[in-house]
C-alpha cells in the first residue's frame, strides 16, 4: 500500500508570507519520506468544520503548479475539484498544464461540488445536484474528447457546447493524465468511475463500508464492460497515523483495506506545519504499509 498526504489547510505560523517555503517544504518533506501522492483541496472558501471562511484558503491548481517547481517525483492533483468551478475546457487545460510543467506528473481529482456558501459568495452558479452531476458527465466526455488527440471536433451536450476541442500542446502522461473520481455515491458517482475513471477515492469509514462501496463499483464496471482491477482505489484516512504513538495499530488498521484492494491511503495533517508532520508522522509509516498487499 502506498501513502499519499492531503494538505487541506493554509493557516500557518507567519501568515500569509510563510505560505510558499512551507509549501515548498512540504513538498521535499512528502518526497523524502516516499510518499507518492501530494493533493489539496479545490475550494474558494475554507470549510465549516476546518476553521470556516475567514481562514486562508488557495487557489488549487496555482498552488499545485507551485509544488510542481519544488518536486520532482510526486503525483499531483486535488481531492477534489467540484465540476461547478471552471469550464470543462479550461479545466482540461488547466489539468493539462500541470501535467505539461509537472513532466507528467498531473492527475485530475473531480467530483459533483456540494459546498454552497462558497458558490453564493463568489457568485458562481451552483445547480441541483442531479443537474451537477449531468455536468459532471459531460465534463468527464469533454476531457477525455480533449486529450484524443483524433478528436479535435466539436462537443454537443445538454450544458456545454464546444466548437473546437483542441488542447495543444498535449498531455505528457500516457495515454493521457489520470482521472479520478471522489466520492461515494453507489447510483451515480461509482457509475461514473466505472464508465470514465482511472482512480476513485472513499472515505476510509470502515473496511466493511469500503468492501460494500468496492462491489457497487464492481457491478457498475460489469455493467458497463470496464476491468474493474484496471480501477486505482484510493482512500482518505482523517485520522492521525499514529494514533496515541501506537504505528502497529495503525499498520493493522490499514492491513484491512489493504486486502480490499486499496492502492493508496490518503493521509490530511490537521495541523498548521505541514512539513514538520509530515516527518514525523508519515515518514515512519510508509515503509510498513508498502509491505501490506
Amino acid at each position: 500500500m502506498r501513502v499519499g498526504v492531503h494538505i487541506n489547510r493554509f493557516n500557518y505560523p507567519g501568515g500569509a508570507a510563510a505560505l510558499g517555503p512551507e509549501l515548498a517544504a512540504a513538498g521535499a518533506a512528502a518526497e523524502a519520506a516516499g510518499v507518492s501522492w501530494l493533493s489539496v483541496m479545490d475550494h474558494y472558501f475554507q470549510m465549516e468544520f476546518n476553521g470556516g471562511a475567514e481562514d486562508a484558503m488557495l487557489e488549487a491548481y496555482t498552488t499545485l503548479g507551485y509544488l510542481a517547481a519544488h518536486t520532482s517525483t510526486i503525483q499531483l492533483g486535488t481531492l477534489v475539484t467540484g465540476v461547478t468551478y471552471r469550464h470543462p475546457g479550461l479545466l482540461a487545460k488547466i489539468a493539462t498544464t500541470l501535467d505539461v510543467l509537472s513532466g507528467g506528473r498531473g492527475t485530475l481529482g473531480i467530483g459533483a461540488a456540494w459546498y454552497d456558501r462558497e458558490h453564493e459568495g463568489l457568485g458562481v452558479p451552483f445547480p441541483r445536484l442531479a443537474e451537477r452531476f449531468e455536468r459532471l458527465e459531460e465534463t468527464l466526455r469533454i476531457c477525455l474528447q480533449m486529450w484524443d488527440p483524433e478528436a479535435n471536433g466539436p462537443f454537443e451536450g445538454k450544458h456545454y457546447r464546444l466548437a473546437e476541442t483542441l488542447c495543444v500542446p498535449a498531455p505528457l502522461s500516457t495515454p493521457r493524465p489520470e482521472i479520478m473520481v471522489g466520492g461515494g455515491g453507489e447510483r451515480k458517482t461509482l457509475r461514473l468511475v466505472a464508465q470514465y475513471a482511472d482512480a476513485c477515492n472513499l472515505f476510509a469509514t470502515s473496511p466493511e463500508e469500503v468492501a460494500h462501496k468496492l462491489d457497487v463499483l464492481r457491478g457498475h464496471c460489469d455493467a458497463v464492460g470496464r476491468e474493474y482491477t484496471g480501477i486505482r482505489k484510493t482512500i482518505t484516512h482523517s485520522g492521525d497515523p499514529q494514533g496515541e504513538g501506537d504505528r502497529d495499530a495503525f499498520t493493522r488498521e490499514m492491513a484491512a483495506y489493504a486486502k480490499l484492494g486499496i492502492d493508496t491511503v490518503i493521509l490530511g495533517p490537521r495541523v498548521d506545519e505541514p512539513a514538520v508532520w509530515i516527518e514525523n508522522r508519515v515518514a515512519p509509516v510508509v515503509e510498513r504499509l508498502a509491505e501490506l498487499d
